[in-house]
């Protein structure tokens, strides 16, 4: 998914080099998967950096990047390198190497809740929905009360191969009774009651969000889904 809006800071961070925390839970995520689900065409640092097997890093040698990925490797008890190189990694949808550095930290420092989430919201982006599922509920354990992360475990419920549309709705209901106004998760919940043929809920959750913000542009989204042309 798209992202933008940087706010999660790990120590030693450089600007522009890593997806902050909560724009990994942002709007474009809780709204359901687009087409092309990124975490980092926006702002990747090295993005046009063309991968060959002479490089095992997968990326194009900046400096400042090499160094942190090598970092990461030499010190594998450093928590924030390994969540420094997991960002990069899952900035140029490197997965793989996301999944190496992210899983390093989550080892390394098991209750931290911003770990858990980046590695949750990795899977996700790659559409692992049930890897996903896993730490997004590990680190609701440790916050329970943080919407984004409910909302985006609620949404892997929706876009699994096998979907439970009816634990999807309770993890979005649980939502709106802490903020029922919240968007994306309006938006995702709509979602979900069109694809349960329930559309006489998915009408109502329409109105509500419109209700909520008129000029929000999931209003228009959810009325394509929903409504007939």
């Amino acid at each position: 998914m798209k992202k933008d809006n940087i706010l999660f800071t790990v120590a030693g961070l450089a600007v522009g080099l890593i997806i902050g925390f909560y724009a990994a839970n942002n709007i474009n995520r809780n709204a359901v998967l687009q087409p092309a689900t990124a975490q980092n065409s926006l702002n990747a640092p090295f993005a046009n950096q063309a991968a060959n097997p002479q490089n095992p890093s997968g990326v194009g040698m900046i400096p400042d990047v090499q160094e942190k990925i090598d970092r990461a490797n030499n010190e594998p008890e450093n928590f924030a390198a390994q969540m420094i190189a997991g960002d990069m990694f899952a900035q140029i949808d490197r997965y793989d190497k996301a999944f190496e550095f992210y899983e390093r930290g989550v080892k390394l420092n098991p209750n931290s809740f911003e770990a858990n989430v980046q590695l949750a919201n990795a899977y996700f982006d790659s559409r692992q929905f049930e890897n996903a599922e896993k730490y997004y509920a590990k680190a609701l354990e440790i916050n329970p009360k943080d919407i984004n992360a409910r909302t985006d475990l609620g949404t892997t419920f929706v876009e699994r191969q096998n979907p439970d549309f009816q634990r999807a709705v309770k993890e979005f209901q649980t939502v709106l009774e802490i903020d029922p106004k919240h968007e994306p998760t309006l938006y995702n919940l709509g979602v979900a009651y069109f694809r349960m043929n329930e559309l006489e809920n998915a009408e109502k959750t329409l109105t509500r969000l419109e209700q909520t913000n008129a000029a929000s542009p999931l209003v228009g989204r959810l009325r394509q889904v929903i409504v007939p042309k």
